[in-house]
This record gives structure tokens, sequence and C-alpha cells, in this order.
């Protein structure tokens, strides 16, 4: 057994990181060991002692973490369930957080602590086969709705799926160009990223404006042509809790009821703070 493995929590390596920009990273994750199962919409432990390097945009910790403390937090998988070698996560970072701050200052080669297993249950697999799924999301929302395209999309050609996610600025929406090339390769897949300040991003040809106020105005029946019906979608909502809670309020008054439990519902939630 190595000095590593007796002596050290970390058990992946870091084999790829993309800066979305210096808020957004995309970080790909090899196991030591052989990887676990998990369902797409599933999400996974990472973690870093708290003698780890953090990023200088960071605030400083007060109280500092001990050295020796294993720092853990949750994250949605975004790699697909079929992807065996390793797992992609999409985080923003939190400048006074504990963790975020460390795995930004991660660089290829990097060793980290991953959990032994996924856990979760915001996952399509209790969507009634043939429903369309819309999937809604702000900033990172996105992750566990990777997962679940690059997943589903190869095998499931007759289920209509749409993503609507919200930024504040274009450059702020990750995996842009990966889901306008599904949605040009995929008839069955409908795109819409949408921002909030255009005034500051004139260059933005997309649709703006909050995502409440995007389903208010039926940008998404506009635009793809799937009805926001409980009888033939189901829909997904990740990221900012305001918006979850405005527009899990719009559905409802639609005939949509939530998912959780034992009681199979139309409307699926995630809130990530």
């Amino acid at each position: 057994m190595s000095q590593d493995s007796i002596q050290s929590p970390y058990n992946a390596t870091v084999i790829g990181r993309e800066e979305i920009n210096p808020q957004l990273l995309i970080l790909r994750v090899q196991p030591d060991q052989p990887l676990f199962d998990f369902k797409p919409g599933q999400f996974a432990v990472l973690g870093l002692l708290g003698n780890a390097p953090r990023v200088p945009e960071a605030t400083p910790e007060e109280p500092p973490s001990a050295p020796d403390a294993l720092i853990r937090r949750a994250y949605s998988i975004a790699s697909s369930s079929a992807e065996r070698r390793y797992l992609e996560f999409y985080l923003t970072l939190i400048t006074s957080g504990q963790l975020t701050p460390r795995l930004f200052a991660l660089r290829h080669g990097s060793r980290l602590h991953l959990g032994p297993k996924a856990s979760g249950v915001f996952t399509p697999d209790r969507v009634a086969p043939g429903k369309s799924l819309i999937l809604i999301a702000t900033g990172t929302g996105l992750a566990p709705y990777m997962s679940m395209l690059r997943t589903m999309l190869v095998h499931e050609t007759q289920r209509r799926f749409v993503v609507l996610h919200g930024a504040r600025y274009s450059w702020d929406l990750g995996y842009r160009g990966e889901l306008e090339s599904l949605a040009r390769l995929r008839p069955n897949f409908i795109y819409i990223p949408s921002i909030t300040r255009p005034d500051e991003d004139p260059a933005f040809r997309g649709v703006t404006g909050r995502l409440q106020t995007l389903i208010e105005q039926r940008v998404i029946e506009t635009v793809s042509g799937v009805a926001l019906d409980p009888a033939t979608a189901d829909v997904f909502l990740c990221g900012n809790p305001d918006m979850i809670q405005s527009v899990k309020a719009l559905l409802e008054a639609r005939g949509f009821q939530a998912d959780h439990g034992k009681v199979a519902g139309t409307v699926h939630v995630e809130e990530y703070w």
C-alpha cells in the first residue's frame, strides 16, 4: 500500500479543469478505484484538507479551518452515468466558502477526496415513459441536467427534452457550446439560454429576463413547441431557491404537483443553497 493511501484521505485525481470564467469551473475527477454506479441527477461528495491552498480572491477564513480537518461538500454530477473513467462537476466560486476556494486552486494532477457513493433523488427515473422533460436551471444548477442529457439523449430519441438556463451574462452560460451542438444534432432537444443583464451584454441574441418572467411569457412553449402541461411533461427546477419558489408557484397554478417522498409528482426540485 502506498504512503499516500495510508496517510491521506485523498483517493482521486484531477484529470481535467476548464475555467468558464474566474467564478465558474468544470472539474473532472478520476477515482483511484473503480467508479461507483450512479443515476443522472445524483450528487457526490468532494473533499479537501484544511491545509489545502485557497485561491487569492477568497476572503480570509475566520476562524481558519483546522489543517488536518477534511472539508466535504456535495456537488451534482455533470458527467454521463455511462462514463466509467471519471466524474465531472460544474462549480461556482463562493469566495467566503470553505471548500470551493480550495477546489478552484486545484490543478491537473492535484489530489482530493471523493466520497464512496452517489446519493440523491433528483432523478428522471420516476418520470413516465414518453413524457417530455423540461429542465430549468440558474447557474451551476445546470450540472445534473448535463448528466441527464449525456446519458439519455443517446437512446431516447422520441422523448422531448427542453433546457431553459438562466445566468446574468452570456459568459456565465457554461456548457453553451455543447448544448448548442446537441440541439443541432438531436431534433428532440431544445436549448434556451437566457440572461438577465442584456444592457451589459449587448452582443447576446437570445431571450432575456428572469426565468419566472419567461415562464409567464410562455417562452418555453413558443420556442420549443413543448406544452407546460402536467399530463405530457415533468419539470425539473435546480439552482437559486428564489427562482425555484417563484416558478414552482407558477407551475402549481397550472396543475403541476411537487414530487417528494412516496408521492410522485410532476415538479422535481433541487435547491443549491
